[in-house]
């Protein structure tokens, strides 16, 4: 089994063909094939690769659960309410391409 690690959405992920991984929100559809060039290492030891690539097909784009926080001011008998939902995408990883 290969395993590489990429870099997607500003963060590093190790994958190995047959995964899937959740990021970050990309601007790809459902069901579409991705292309992830930014190949940081390979199994063999070698870093940055020129012409090695990583292939996946999303999976799903979806939302997180929703988390809910709260701000307050000490002595001002203000609270704030507020909650998030992020954005993420779930990717299958199909193979790692070297050259």
């Amino acid at each position: 089994m290969k395993t590489a690690v990429i870099k997607a959405g500003g963060r590093q992920f190790v994958v190995h063909e047959g995964d899937k991984v959740v990021m970050d929100k990309l601007p790809v559809e459902e069901g579409k094939k991705t292309v992830f060039s930014d190949v940081l290492l390979l199994d063999n030891g070698a870093p940055f690769i020129k012409g090695a690539s990583v292939e996946a097909t999303v999976t799903r784009q979806a939302r997180h659960k929703k988390i809910f926080g709260v701000q307050m001011k000490a002595k001002k008998r203000n609270m704030h309410y507020f909650g998030h939902k992020q954005h993420f995408t779930e990717v299958e990883i199909g193979k790692i391409v070297t050259i």
